[in-house]
């Protein structure tokens, strides 16, 4: 395996590092960035949530109650203390997040990605959505925006990725808000929405959308103060860093996955080897929204993974297949950790007006160029650590 960064890498991480650009940060809890990009130009742009995040979370806390005797105690007779467990919410500590992105057309001739980052596209309180195990904390029980980021990589087209940029969040709220069975648990509620979001989303684009060839993976973040939900169709990918750990939150939809491959195969259809393995030799991912021409074969059906935000998070890493293609997970969580903490250290965003999450974002993207990548490649970066955030100098 080739060394985690080039010489030529380092260089452009310090070059991000030093790099000056307007102030892109926004504060507001009711902003939405719905973007996809021209096809001659590249997006760069970040966010501050941090004072949207409600507290909510889960995690369990012992704690000793030292009793206090009223009488005088025999010291013949045994001395007992009791040790009571207190539930708090790990999501007390998360009180907000920033995020950056980039969305470049490399070397491609038309730019088919889209991201949409919605801050507060929902308010829930916790133990109702983020699956809380400390009903009685107080902060179970209040009401916390929960955050939206999605990437959407399209492919024989860009009209489809735009369709879900614009749509799918709303859709999901929507689909979140039906009735259900509360007996069935936060976590199935949220797996019902996300499946019926992208089976009505997937409707509306062979109504009147996009042509029968057009298609596009999702891979979907939904951030409350204690949840990491994740959702994937197709090959986008979403990484958590995780202390010095990198823990992929998806599994890519490829058409020789052994699972993909037999579901393919029982319907009758075929993996063909075409530089790479092929959906009957042409698509090169084995779920998506859209692509009409390939059904049953490519199918939207997303998988939906749960994990409890810890206070060891780093960052999330959002991006399509432009940055995979070319970067190991292990390769762009390093460069995310270490640019992450050389700018605490510095506090750099006093310097340069460019957010840390910013910036991770656009050293992974110019590596990915320079590693000449022959996709588009869009990257969406989420720093869990709110407290990076540092005042100005002066």
């Amino acid at each position: 395996m080739e060394p985690l960064l080039e010489d030529d890498e380092e260089q452009r991480i310090r070059r991000v590092d030093s790099f000056t650009e307007p102030d892109l940060t926004s504060t507001s809890s009711s902003l939405s960035s719905i973007l996809s990009a021209d096809d001659s130009r590249s997006l760069m742009s970040s966010g501050d949530i941090s004072g949207t995040s409600g507290s909510s979370g889960e995690i369990l806390t012992a704690e000793a109650a030292v009793p206090r005797f009223l009488e005088p105690v025999s010291s013949c007779e045994e001395l007992k203390m009791t040790v009571t467990a207190r539930q708090k919410c790990v999501g007390r500590n998360n009180k907000g997040v920033t995020w950056g992105f980039t969305s470049v057309i490399g070397n491609r001739r038309e730019m088919e990605d889209a991201i949409a980052v919605i801050p507060a596209f929902i308010s829930r309180s916790c133990d109702h959505v983020g699956g809380c195990m400390a009903p009685g904390s107080r902060t179970a029980a209040e009401i916390s925006p929960i955050h939206f980021f999605g990437v959407y990589d399209g492919h024989g087209g860009s009209q489809v990725a735009k369709f879900c940029a614009e749509r799918m969040h709303g859709v999901i709220a929507e689909e979140w808000d039906r009735e259900v069975d509360e007996s069935s648990g936060w976590r199935r509620r949220w797996e019902v929405a996300f499946s019926g979001s992208f089976e009505r989303t997937d409707n509306e684009v062979s109504t009147a959308v996009a042509p029968d060839t057009v298609g596009s993976t999702a891979v979907i973040v939904v951030l409350s103060g204690c949840q990491i939900i994740t959702s994937n169709c197709g090959d986008s990918r979403a990484v958590l860093c995780r202390g010095t750990e990198t823990i992929p939150l998806t599994v890519d939809h490829k058409p020789d996955r052994q699972d993909e491959l037999m579901r393919i195969e029982r319907e009758g259809g075929r993996v063909i080897n075409w530089n790479g393995a092929r959906v009957f030799g042409v698509l090169a991912m084995s779920r998506a929204i859209g692509d009409r021409y390939l059904k049953p074969w490519i199918i939207p059906v997303p998988d939906v993974t749960f994990t409890t935000r810890t206070d060891e998070d780093e960052c999330l890493i959002l991006a399509s297949d432009g940055l995979w293609d070319v970067m190991t997970n292990e390769e762009a969580g390093e460069v995310a950790r270490r640019l992450l903490r050389r700018r605490s250290r510095r506090s750099v965003m006093a310097d340069d007006g460019v957010s840390s999450a910013q910036a991770v974002a656009d050293s992974l993207t110019e590596i990915a160029i320079g590693r000449n990548c022959s996709d588009n490649v869009s990257v969406i970066i989420v720093d869990l650590k709110s407290k990076r955030k540092r005042q100005p100098r002066q």
